[in-house]
Parts: structure tokens; C-alpha cells; sequence
């Protein structure tokens, strides 16, 4: 019987699993190796780590998780979660079993097909959705935004802070008001809502945005809003609340609605960046480790 089972090997389970691990747990990482980020070349924002391959960020976390003999990584699907707290059962799609006192789901997100020929070919290189992440290698170069209504009005005055030289492309009806276009014109940004053709690169570096009435944007960046969906479907197949946008619903802990169960990074919020979600995996990490101590007390008393 294992204390936790972390579903998910990115920042937020990698920390957890560190946290776990420190605390004399016995976990495994239950993990299928085909990070959401892995089509970046660099991780930024992350303290002592700004410009680090995602990979290399988690080889060195493995590396230094595995001085902790109570963690062990498998790579592999879980298929199936049976039980209750205190006895899940988690079975993989290679068909091993798990039994396991506490979950913690850090399943992250992933990335719906995109939908714009060419996007796939800049995503990661060029074409970014976080310029917390990616904006200070693009500044003061032109980007493209391509977003729609709210989203749009939002994230434009964000992104004036990198550059002033952008154009809004709503790839079809721009679901803006009179007030939210006035705004863009008293801003001087370019506003297209033809939908677009393609996205023409150069060894993933993008050159223009064509759109359907041959209009071509000269442009060095992209910044969009993915199509996301959580990465698993097993937290709400176990009955965890899920909110509106797809996230697990946690409290403060990274306690979701199912006695123990935690879910912690990209999975219980909107806002992602790694370390952002390595602190959650730390923070419910260490709820989970609380309850398993406190439960072992009452017993042994």
C-alpha cells in the first residue's frame, strides 16, 4: 500500500513528489512522458532556472527527487481509479495496479488540435499564449494577436507592455462592442476579422499571417488563446466538482471534493506557468502529507 499516487509528472507532480519524498512517503509518479511543453525550447519565469529546456528541468528534478528512496517514476497511463480514501486502487493502460491511500491529480492540460494552417509549425518557436513566459524575447517586435471579444479587450492593454507594434486578428466575427472597437482605434491597433488562411514560418520563425481576402501581416510573434481541456478525464470520473472552464475545483490545499484526493498546476486553474504550478504541487503536497500524518496518529493512539 503506497501512501500517494501522483498522476502527472510536470512541475506541480515533480514537486509534489519532492515534497513527498522529504517526508519519508512512499509515492509513485505515474507519468506518460509527453509533457504539454514539450514543444518549447525554453522555460522562463522560473527562479534559477529562466531559459532551461523543459526537459532538462525535469531531468534535473527527477535526478534530484530519486536521492529520496520512497519516490519511484513510472511511465505509463492511468486508465481507471476504483475506490475511497484510505484504498484506491489506480490500474494502468499497461495493466499494473496500484494500491494507494491518497491521490493527487497533476494532470495539467493539453492542447486541442489547432485549427489555423501553420500554427502547429510556430507553436512554441514563434507563436506563444503566455507572454509572461515568452513576451521579453519577442519585445518591441510585431506581433499578431489573435483572440476574439473579452479575451481580446483583456489581454491587448497586457501585452502593450512588451510592444506597441501588434494587430488584432479574430480569425472571423470579432464579438467586440462599438465601445471595445473605439477603444482599438483610439489605440491605433489594427483590427482584421477576416478569417485567416495561413501562417507562413521559416524554420518555426513566423513571417506573415495571410488572411482569406489575400491580406498578408508582417509579423515576428504570435500570441493566442489555445483550445485546452484538462489532461485526464479520471478526476471527474471519480466524482471530483469540476468548474465550468474544465478545472478540478481544490481548496486552498489542493483538496478537491472527494476525501483524499488533491490536484494541483495547470489542472485546478487558468493561469499556467511552471512555477505557478510547482508551488501548488509543493503546497498540496504537503496537505496531503498533514492528513496522512494526523490519520496515523488517531490510529496509534
Amino acid at each position: 500500500m503506497l501512501d500517494a499516487v501522483i498522476i502527472g509528472g510536470g512541475p506541480a507532480g515533480l514537486s509534489a513528489a519532492l515534497m513527498l519524498g522529504r517526508a519519508r512517503k512512499h509515492a509513485v509518479v505515474l507519468d506518460e512522458g509527453r509533457p504539454r511543453n514539450a514543444v518549447t525550447r525554453e522555460a522562463h519565469g522560473f527562479l534559477t532556472r529562466d531559459g532551461i529546456p523543459p526537459g532538462e528541468l525535469r531531468r534535473l528534478a527527477k535526478e534530484q527527487i530519486s536521492r529520496y528512496p520512497g519516490i519511484t517514476f513510472m511511465e505509463d497511463i492511468a486508465h481507471l481509479v476504483t475506490g475511497s480514501n484510505g484504498n484506491f486502487q489506480i490500474t494502468t493502460s499497461r495493466g499494473a495496479t496500484l494500491h494507494s491511500k491518497k491521490l493527487l491529480f497533476a494532470v495539467g492540460m493539453k492542447d486541442r488540435p489547432l485549427n489555423i494552417p501553420g500554427l502547429a509549425e510556430v507553436y512554441g518557436k514563434s507563436a506563444f499564449v503566455c507572454p509572461y513566459c515568452d513576451g521579453w524575447e519577442l519585445r518591441d517586435e510585431p506581433w499578431v494577436i489573435i483572440s476574439t471579444g473579452a479575451d481580446a479587450m483583456h489581454f491587448i492593454p497586457l501585452i502593450s507592455g512588451w510592444t506597441d507594434r501588434f494587430t488584432l486578428c479574430t480569425n472571423g466575427p470579432d464579438g467586440l462592442t462599438e465601445a471595445d472597437r473605439e477603444d482599438l482605434r483610439r489605440h491605433g491597433v489594427p483590427l482584421y476579422d477576416t478569417p485567416i488562411r495561413s501562417i507562413e514560418s521559416e524554420e518555426g520563425i513566423v513571417q506573415q499571417v495571410v488572411l482569406e481576402d489575400g491580406t498578408a501581416i508582417a509579423c515576428r510573434g504570435i500570441f493566442f488563446r489555445p483550445d485546452l481541456k484538462i489532461g485526464s478525464d479520471l478526476p471527474e470520473a471519480l466524482g471530483c466538482e469540476m468548474t465550468e472552464a474544465g478545472t478540478i475545483v481544490v481548496d486552498e490545499f489542493g483538496r478537491t471534493t472527494v476525501p483524499g484526493v488533491f490536484s494541483a498546476g495547470d489542472a485546478i486553474t487558468m493561469r499556467h506557468q511552471a512555477i505557478a504550478a510547482a508551488s501548488s504541487g509543493a503546497m498540496a503536497a504537503a496537505a496531503l502529507n498533514n492528513e496522512l500524518n494526523m490519520e496515523a496518529w488517531r490510529e496509534n493512539g
